[in-house]
């Protein structure tokens, strides 16, 4: 298998795993009382599946360069927290459905932004006239999918 379809296919299975966890992690938040709890819960069960990652990969080793590296990088985990913790809150309150749209809605324009500026060391993937139509056909589908 080439390594862009082996590459499609591993993301195509996480974009299908980010509403199911936000309808699991709602659904817990519900039923506990506290979506800061689920947040927590969710990390908790993520931080061992990574340590299991880490386990049977590179080792420990790679901990070692953590210090050396810039410090907006960590910025990664905030949004992360900020990702579940919000979606955990308003997906019973606004619908799985809609809390997506949002969310795919926003992942479009930021990384159209990323691509086009080369940010965070990306490569630069210009917005051409093709590219911005195809951006702009993803938004309106999307649009389509949460009014039909």
């Amino acid at each position: 298998m080439p390594d862009a379809l082996r590459y499609a296919a591993i993301m195509l299975a996480a974009g299908i795993g980010i509403p199911v966890l936000a309808a699991l992690n709602a659904q817990l938040g519900s039923r506990i009382g506290s979506p800061a709890v689920a947040a927590v819960v969710l990390f908790s069960v993520a931080l061992l599946g990574a340590v299991l990652a880490v386990a049977v990969t590179t080792g420990p080793s790679s901990f070692a360069r953590i210090p050396d590296q810039p410090k907006y990088l960590f910025l990664a985990g905030v949004l992360i927290a900020f990702y579940v913790l919000s979606i955990t809150f308003i997906a019973p309150r606004f619908g799985v459905g809609n809390a997506v749209f949002f969310v795919l809605l926003g992942q479009m324009i930021s990384a159209a932004a990323i691509d086009q500026f080369g940010l965070f060391g990306a490569l630069v993937r210009p917005i051409t006239l093709l590219r911005g139509a195809g951006i702009g056909f993803m938004c309106l589908g999307l649009f389509l999918i949460q009014k039909a």
